[in-house]
């Protein structure tokens, strides 16, 4: 397949901000003369970790956490931002002492990831998280998460709980899964 030119970026805009996000308007000419607007999440400069955390025992670590999306409390595995001047690796392990109150000693990544690059621009890289130790950080949530253990074995059945939905996360076990098969 040839290599296509990306099209013209004639014009940028932002049209909405919130708190949280602000909404770009693209004009854009694609190289056979059409002109389109789209629009995206404006991109924030940030990235992404989220983990999935193995114990020594077999299991694998979930949160329960409010989901203002769904307007419901969620199962899937520990997640947040890259801050300033951090790695992935840092902040994976940042994060778990933050959610669930672990460390990681290895960190094994296995694929960066865009949640829906027709909108977004943000990406996240995804780890099994193991060798797991004792340490708890202050984290930014509203309410202490509750932590899930879930037997490693019985991974196949948590795909289909019907609290286990977020996409990043489905996509997290079937890698982990994938790279520890291997």
């Amino acid at each position: 397949m040839a290599k296509r030119t990306p099209p013209e970026i004639l014009a940028k805009e932002t049209v909405a901000r919130s708190r949280l996000f602000a909404i770009e308007a693209l004009d854009l000419r694609f190289s056979n003369g059409e002109e389109r607007t789209y629009e995206r999440m404006k991109p924030s400069g940030r990235n992404a970790v989220m983990m999935v955390p193995i114990t020594e025992q077999g299991d694998i670590l979930l949160v329960r956490e409010y989901s203002a999306g769904t307007e419901r409390y969620e199962l899937g595995f520990p997640k947040g931002l890259i801050d300033p001047g951090e790695e992935p690796r840092q902040a994976a392990d940042r994060e778990l002492k933050e959610e669930i109150g672990f460390g990681s000693r290895k960190l094994t990544p296995l694929k960066e990831v865009v949640l829906a690059p027709s909108y977004f621009s943000s990406k996240m890289t995804l780890f099994i998280a193991e060798d797991l130790y004792s340490e708890k950080l202050e984290g930014d949530e509203p309410e202490p998460l509750e932590v899930i253990r879930w037997p490693l074995a019985q991974a196949a059945e948590l795909l289909n709980h019907l609290d286990f939905c977020e996409a990043r996360s489905i996509t997290a076990l079937l890698l982990a899964l994938r790279t520890l098969e291997a």
